[in-house]
């Protein structure tokens, strides 16, 4: 048994060590009660522990382990130390008070995946939003939140961003409806320079770039806007992240999967080329 080292902070580390903690319990023919009764919990806990929605106690994990007939130093040491790196702070833990459970969990899978494709209708990405940008949308969709909240987010977005120029970056592929461009969010030098950031992203290796036209993949696009995360970590499947207005859905299941994965095809084979993308890119800044 071992584990493969991973790029995310807790989140991934704490799904890493449940998904091991299910296969071996499954493979001692544990059921869940049995498990939860030997560290002194519920079935539920053991299920959400297995999940990694939750963090975990060194003490309930050796006990685990020895229940599941781990005896091995070596075996046993490995995912102990797994427990305390997931229980480790990730780098948002100090922006707690601004962002919601459900968003901190993205965080640190985007942290990890491997690959990062989006589809947005009426935004441009997260990871590809100038300051001045991230800083009008989240004024306008926030209506109630205080300067220093806003700024706060914007460091956020930024901090994020981090990923598109690491020494191993994430390929990147995103789908944006050109509705999306045209939208005025703040001033009209505030879309220009989001718009010159983008023909500068599309210069990095690890980011594609691609323009759904007006009156194209309707059909398709009809899916609304959503992302698919993948990883290295075999423990780890795909997941595809729909943001709601107070919650987020994660689907994990391969047929979900499956389904986005084709929207996605569809909606790359009906946006623009990257040259008539960047042509498009050059227009509408013309038009501001």
């Amino acid at each position: 048994m071992s584990t493969t080292q991973t790029g995310g902070g807790t989140t991934v580390r704490r799904l890493v060590l449940g998904s091991q903690l299910r296969r071996l319990r499954e493979a001692r023919g544990v059921t869940r009660e049995q498990a939860g009764y030997s560290i002194r919990a519920s079935e539920s806990k053991i299920s959400r522990m297995e999940l990694g929605r939750v963090g975990f106690k060194e003490r309930d994990v050796a006990d685990l382990l020895t229940l599941y007939g781990i005896h091995d130093d070596t075996e046993r040491a490995i995912l102990l130390a797994l427990v305390r790196e997931a229980n480790t702070a990730s780098w948002w833990h100090g922006y707690g008070a601004i962002l919601p459970s459900w968003f901190q969990t993205y965080l640190g899978l985007e942290e990890a995946a491997t690959t990062i494709q989006s589809y947005e209708v009426q935004l441009v990405p997260g990871l590809l939003q100038t300051a001045d940008y991230a800083r009008a949308v989240i004024t306008l969709g926030n209506h109630g939140a205080t300067p220093d909240e806003v700024e706060r987010r914007v460091e956020v977005r930024l901090r994020r961003q981090q990923l598109l120029t690491a020494e191993l970056p994430p390929r990147v592929v995103a789908v944006i409806d050109e509705a999306a461009l045209r939208r005025p969010w703040g001033s009209a030098e505030v879309m220009r320079g989001q718009l010159d950031r983008l023909a500068a992203l599309t210069e990095l290796p690890a980011v594609e770039l691609h323009i759904l036209p007006l009156g194209a993949g309707v059909q398709t696009a009809e899916t609304g806007a959503f992302s698919m995360l993948t990883f290295a970590e075999p423990d780890l499947s795909d997941v595809v992240y729909l943001e709601q207005f107070t919650s987020a859905l994660y689907l994990d299941k391969p047929e979900d999967v499956a389904e986005y994965g084709e929207a996605m095809r569809r909606l790359t084979a009906d946006s623009l080329t990257p040259d008539r993308a960047a042509a498009l890119l050059a227009a509408i800044r013309r038009d501001l």
